[in-house]
């Protein structure tokens, strides 16, 4: 039987056309029928974007072009990496290197955590009643969203983030928007059987809203999908590390990212959104059916022992550790345009990968998931 609270610890012994013909339904609970045959541009709403030339005009799918012209518009280099152009509140980068890092953390958290929580196939089945629709916010490198999209070859699948998504083999039922969530979801109001968002709130500024958005966005019955970390690591008890200001001593990983989640507060993220997401969902009218799921995950491969369950958890500290290394590269753009010295924050990423590679220090760093149903 399901509960509505479900951990998950590596070492335990046991992760819009709207209804013109009803009067009583809510605006929220309207929604369209959401024909994906030529991908019809969404037109951006005053209400959510000052600047209507920044929205896409949601192109054909797999047909997009990042043209020269585009891709100078969507990036600018800052610190040596390509960053958005249009937010300044998310600085970790979108360029090639940066999207390599996000295709393999997607296989990693497939394997650690699952591609998408139990009713996902349910909601996305065909029902001759409606085309289904997935919406992906803050895509990164398209990897899950393209995913869905083959698995699900009957439904349409949109993704929004703040740079093009660059792949050249996008499914015929996926498209790409160019978007700052931050503005508002208005335009997408009630065409979404599933919205899906994954460590985006360093680049949020107000992640309660945004789950206000989902609700909106999100048909009857329909699946919001919110997984998020603290911005910082644990020790082995599975309590958070949070070094004091100004410090500079081991253990070097956690110091690393309590300096990431100083920068991302300066900027105006929302650090602490992973620890409120449960209530936030828990606590809305729309929602019903709550679930929320943590997998500790191993920073490296630290575990002692050989049984199977010690080896698996290791393979899987491996790859976050690679994924840890190559995000403390692209967090120095974040790092470095908070204030903080080259020398200082090279010198704090050089003790914190030796840490990593040394494979020695238990440190865990805490994935979060809310998942909820649409009340009807």
């Amino acid at each position: 039987m399901l509960t509505s609270t479900m951990s998950y610890y590596p070492f335990s012994p046991a992760m819009r056309s709207e209804d013109a013909d009803s009067d009583v339904e809510s605006e929220s609970d309207r929604y369209t029928d959401m024909s994906f045959e030529g991908f019809a541009p969404s037109v951006a709403s005053s209400k959510t974007s000052a600047d209507v030339s920044m929205r896409s005009q949601s192109p054909a799918p797999s047909v997009f072009s990042a043209t020269s012209s585009l891709r100078a518009q969507a990036y600018r280099q800052e610190y040596g990496r390509g960053l958005n152009n249009y937010s300044e509140v998310y600085r970790l980068p979108a360029d090639d290197e940066e999207l390599d890092r996000l295709d393999r953390q997607h296989d990693m958290f497939c394997k650690a955590i699952g591609k998408y929580p139990p009713p996902f196939p349910e909601i996305m089945a065909d029902d001759g009643f409606e085309v289904k629709a997935v919406l992906d916010l803050g895509c990164g490198s398209g990897s899950w969203i393209m995913d869905i999209a083959r698995e699900f070859p009957n439904a349409g699948a949109v993704a929004v983030d703040l740079v093009p998504m660059q792949s050249t083999s996008m499914p015929p039922n996926c498209r790409s928007e160019v978007d700052d969530i931050n503005l508002g979801l208005e335009h997408f109001y009630g065409d979404f059987n599933v919205v899906h968002v994954q460590l985006i709130s360093s680049g949020i500024r107000d992640y309660q809203g945004l789950i206000n958005h989902i609700a909106h966005v999100l048909r009857p019955g329909g699946l919001i999908d919110l997984t998020e970390f603290p911005f910082n690591f644990s020790g082995i008890e599975k309590k958070a590390i949070c070094p004091p200001a100004g410090a500079f001593e081991p253990p070097w990983t956690p110091l690393w990212m309590s300096y990431a989640n100083r920068a991302v507060r300066q900027r105006g993220g929302d650090a602490d959104a992973s620890v409120h997401m449960h209530g936030w969902v828990s606590n809305h009218p729309a929602f019903e059916d709550v679930v929320y799921r943590e997998f500790w995950i191993p920073c490296s491969p630290w575990l002692k022992g050989n049984d199977p369950n010690s080896l698996w958890w290791n393979d899987i500290g491996a790859t976050m550790r690679d994924d840890l290394k190559a995000f403390m590269k692209s967090g120095r753009p974040l790092l470095l345009g908070s204030g903080l010295s080259e020398d200082f924050v090279d010198q704090l990423e050089n003790n914190a990968v030796a840490e990593l590679d040394g494979a020695v220090t238990p440190v865990y760093v805490c994935i979060q998931n809310v998942y909820a149903r649409k009340k009807h």
